[in-house]
């Protein structure tokens, strides 16, 4: 029954039916928003990194943010840079 609804849904939202979208979206969306490989890869169950750095995908958004970081003033502290421009 899950798996005719699961189907009908990705028929209705022309993408490939199948597990395989759900964890890509998975780890995609948890990339996308911070989180760290390592918490990815264990979220997933995986037992490779290079196997969930596959299912991470990062939204041309992502990319762009992930570049404006460059644009800001860096701060230091401890020998890490942080991006936010406050001292903590």
């Amino acid at each position: 029954m899950i798996q005719v609804m699961r189907r009908r849904a990705a028929r209705r939202a022309n993408v490939k039916p199948g597990i395989h979208i759900l964890r890509h979206t998975f780890c995609s969306h948890l990339a996308m928003r911070g989180a760290l490989a390592r918490a990815i890869q264990e979220l997933a169950g995986h037992q490779d990194l290079g196997t969930t750095q596959r299912y991470m995908h990062l939204s041309p958004a992502a990319l762009d943010a992930a570049i404006r970081l460059l644009d800001g003033p860096a701060e230091t502290r401890g020998g890490i840079v942080e991006a936010s421009g406050t001292r903590g």
